[in-house]
């Protein structure tokens, strides 16, 4: 499993959440609309111990990331296949020549972003649109919330995928 999950490289794509976080609900950027739809202000913002919410956000976000592996790498497949990597001594020869073969196809982080993207659109904005419509969240709540799981899932299958063992692979 080594070989198809880099844990310091999933480290990294986990903060992913919280650079595009700062960002996405900037002010300036979605932050007051988000704001605005939440009822919060920017002095609720002050209130709670941020260090724990932003420490809990990465722990979180380092589940994602690692989920992403195996969505985003296709060789995680193969491995699975062979019930995973406590059975590769005893994996049939077929294993260690599709591995041989194919072991960095796909490992780029354009191939990861597609993927992540799908995942983003296809399963989490789902998830975050059905709490909100129970919530009695607006469409602009759903949107911006929606669509930030969106760019993080996809940065963040981008990295995972792109870091291959023999290095980053940007197309």
């Amino acid at each position: 499993m080594e070989k198809f999950i880099n844990f310091p490289v999933l480290f990294l794509a986990a903060a992913v959440s919280l650079l595009i976080g700062f960002i996405w609900y900037h002010p300036k950027v979605f932050g007051t609309v988000w704001m605005r739809e939440t009822g919060m202000t920017m002095d609720d913002g002050k209130k709670p111990n941020m260090a724990l919410i932003f420490s809990l956000v990465y722990i979180y976000s380092v589940f994602i990331a690692f989920i992403m592996c195996f969505i985003t790498v296709h060789q995680m497949g193969a491995l699975g296949m062979i019930g995973g990597p406590e059975f590769i001594d005893k994996a049939e020869p077929s294993y260690g020549q599709f591995i041989s073969d194919y072991g960095t196809a796909f490992r780029t982080f354009k191939h990861g972003a597609l993927h992540g993207f799908m995942t983003g659109l296809l399963f989490v904005l789902p998830i975050v649109a059905i709490n909100s419509l129970f919530e009695k969240r607006s469409w602009k709540y759903i949107l911006v919330t929606g669509f930030y799981w969106v760019i993080v899932c996809m940065l963040m299958g981008g990295i995972v995928c792109g870091w291959s063992p023999d290095g980053f692979h940007l197309t």
